[in-house]
């Protein structure tokens, strides 16, 4: 069973993709009340990082929750890459 004490234990948890590069850490959860489930997580991309690298100068990206593999001591998400699109776009 999920409780709110899990949800803020994930909060500052590190985040690593399923290949172990870092990404960054969970900043917040985006939450569906309606429907009592977690959309996705909100990941600070620490400058430097894989995550960084896709999204810029963001600061934070949301993560969609079907891409978390695990949360333990850290969190897995599956390696995500741009589509060849947005890297045309962010060269520009």
């Amino acid at each position: 069973m999920v409780t709110v004490e899990s949800f803020s234990e994930m909060i500052g948890k590190e985040v690593f993709t399923d290949r172990g590069i870092y990404c960054g850490r969970v900043a917040d959860l985006d939450l569906d009340i309606e429907r009592f489930r977690v959309r996705g997580i909100l990941v600070d991309a620490v400058k430097g990082s894989y995550l960084a690298g896709i999204v810029g100068a963001k600061k934070g990206v949301i993560i969609p929750f079907h891409l978390v593999q695990s949360i333990g001591d850290v969190v897995i998400i599956k390696s995500i890459s741009p589509s060849l699109s947005e890297v045309s776009q962010s060269e520009e």
